[in-house]
Parts: C-alpha cells; sequence; structure tokens
C-alpha cells in the first residue's frame, strides 16, 4: 500500500513518533554492551608481564571453561599441542591433545593455583580420554616452561598418584613444545551457546571475543563450572542488569 502523507493526521503521526522511540529504546536495553575493562586493570595493576600455562585434560571446550572465569586469569585459548604435526586442526589433529592456553597475573593467581584446578577438574587416572570423550586428543599433560614449573608438576602429580591409592594417575608431564590455536568456532564455545550472554556483551566481533577477559569468565559462568562464589556474582550482576536496564558493567 502507497503510504501518502496527506493521509497521516497530526495525532497519528504523534503516536507513530512514539512507537519508534519506544522501538529504539528497546534495542538499546537488549544489547547492553559490557565495557571489557578487566583486562585493563589486571595489567596496570602489576608491573610484572603475564605469565602463561598450557593444560590439557580433556575436551578443550569445558577445559578453557574450568579456567576462564579464576580470578587472576586474563585470557584463555582453546587449542593443540603435546604432539609434533605441525598446523593441526580440528579434522587433522595428529598427535596433539586437546588444550587450554591460560594468561595469568602471577600476583593474582600463581602457576601451584592453576594446578589445583586441573587436577580438580578431570580424572587423571582414566587413560586416553575424559569420561564420554575418547581418544588420543583427550589425554592428561601438564606442559611446563622452565625447572620450577616442573618441579611444582612433578610435586603435584606425585601428591595426586598418593591420593589416588592403587589407581594410576596417567597425567603426563611435558616441556611446551608450541601451542597452536584452534579454530574460531571452538573459541568460547560455552559462551556462544547462550545468545543471551552475547547480547548482552553487545555481540563482540570475533577477534575481540577471543582476547576478552569479560568473554572468558562468562564462558565459564555458561557452563556453570565457575567456583560457586564467582557463579552467584556474576548471577547477581546480570539481575541487577535485568532490573536496571540500562547499566554498565565494568568488571565481575
Amino acid at each position: 500500500m502507497r503510504f501518502s502523507r496527506r493521509h497521516v493526521s497530526l495525532p497519528h503521526l504523534s503516536m507513530l513518533c512514539f512507537v519508534v522511540l519506544i522501538i529504539l529504546t528497546a534495542e538499546k536495553a537488549v544489547s547492553i554492551r559490557f565495557p571489557d575493562r578487566i583486562s585493563e586493570s589486571v595489567k596496570t595493576a602489576s608491573n610484572q608481564p603475564l605469565r602463561t600455562a598450557v593444560f590439557a585434560l580433556g575436551s578443550f571446550w569445558r577445559s578453557e571453561a574450568v579456567f576462564g572465569c579464576l580470578d587472576g586469569v586474563v585470557r584463555t585459548t582453546a587449542g593443540y599441542a603435546g604432539g609434533s604435526k605441525v598446523n593441526p586442526d580440528y579434522r587433522s589433529w595428529g598427535d596433539h591433545a586437546e588444550s587450554v592456553q591460560i594468561e595469568y597475573n602471577p600476583r593474582l593467581i600463581n602457576f601451584r593455583q592453576l594446578l589445583e584446578v586441573f587436577w580438580s577438574s578431570h580424572d587423571s587416572r582414566q587413560v586416553f580420554g575424559q569420561g564420554p570423550d575418547v581418544g588420543n586428543q583427550y589425554r592428561s599433560i601438564i606442559f611446563t616452561n622452565g625447572t620450577e614449573e616442573s618441579r611444582l608438576a612433578a610435586v603435584s602429580k606425585e601428591k595426586e598418584q598418593t591420593a589416588s591409592k592403587s589407581s594410576i594417575v596417567t597425567t603426563q608431564i611435558q616441556q611446551l613444545a608450541m601451542f597452536y590455536p584452534a579454530e574460531p568456532e571452538h573459541q568460547k564455545f560455552e559462551l556462544k551457546r547462550n545468545p543471551f550472554l552475547l547480547q548482552l556483551m553487545g555481540n563482540l566481533p570475533e577477534e575481540e571475543l577471543e582476547k576478552s577477559t569479560l568473554a572468558a569468565k562468562l564462558n565459564g559462568f555458561a557452563a556453570e563450572v565457575c567456583p560457586p562464589k564467582i557463579q552467584r556474582q556474576i548471577n547477581a550482576r546480570i539481575d541487577e542488569i535485568i532490573r536496571r536496564g540500562w547499566p554498565i558493567l565494568r568488571e565481575l
């Protein structure tokens, strides 16, 4: 139908403007963007550079989520490590294991604490797999950088073996040779399955999402693997956003 200007009375025009204003306001209300300030504050809080740890403990979708919501963790990346194949991918990983790379602030969390999370987040006694995921790519590995990390890993494994009694801990300890990031569709996998959280973040571009500290935390929240205190904290902030309609979340 052709819409002629002479058919629009002043009351109708006012009502049309009002409806347009409501639509525009609604679009903004459901597309709240959390400024990604967490990583910036972590970096500037210390003169020390960030450190990197890499672990393999089953599916990297879940592994990335487990470490992402820890205080002091700045970024997480799902990927491949532990093998000899150059440039592995999800359809051709060779002898690599699905792994997670963790960039962290050593003043807020240390390698020993990351090891504790590693041991508590998977079954180190299961051979070449975790739960229903069976295969060499799901084996348990602690990757180390230097003598001190190797020592800490060995001590923690011995402690785990003592606690396991007759069951053999299958976790390997290896010097990290190379970490290959996985394809974009495997990054922040649990978060991407939650359109509501993505919308709250403002639907960040893929590259920004992969590097976001906030996305790393919400990835763990979406998978429900955060420590209970952090899970409740994030829930409370989301409830606050829903109540207020247009807040700015600067940190979790």
